[in-house]
């Protein structure tokens, strides 16, 4: 009784997964269509802006940056990427602080917490000539 009832599972079983696989990848395969960036989940939309100002620090090319940063969909770009660089210096996240700090100042959105992280260079004293 036990032989019959395992070998009519196992033939059930085969039978389910030979039927899986054929309606899963002959009958209703997977259509992939190209997904605007703004449905992207908003963590990967903040990764995406990362990246944008990554790009940024290297061209430095606002216009380019700010064009980028248009399929997002956000109403108010601006006001998008000062937002996100006050979360990331409330959040510690550390690397991504100086990269955001500079696409806010590139863009007029330079508050006083993004301050102490602006990567201009010091000017260094000017050396004294003895006369």
């Amino acid at each position: 009784m036990t032989k019959r009832y395992v070998g009519s599972l196992l033939v059930g079983v085969l039978i389910g997964v030979v039927v899986g696989v054929f309606l899963g990848w002959e009958q209703y395969p997977v259509e992939y269509t190209n997904s605007p960036l703004s449905a992207l989940a908003p963590y990967y939309q903040d990764e995406y802006t990362l990246m944008v100002a990554e790009g940024y620090q290297y061209d430095q090319d606002i216009n380019a940056a700010l064009e980028r940063l248009q399929p997002l969909g956000k109403p108010n770009v601006f006001d998008y990427i000062q937002d996100l660089t006050e979360r990331y210096i409330s959040q510690s996240n550390v690397p991504a602080i100086p990269v955001m700090v500079a696409l806010s100042e590139a863009v007029g959105r330079l508050t006083p917490i993004m301050e102490i992280y602006r990567m201009t260079p010091v000017p260094s004293p000017t050396p004294m000539v003895s006369q």
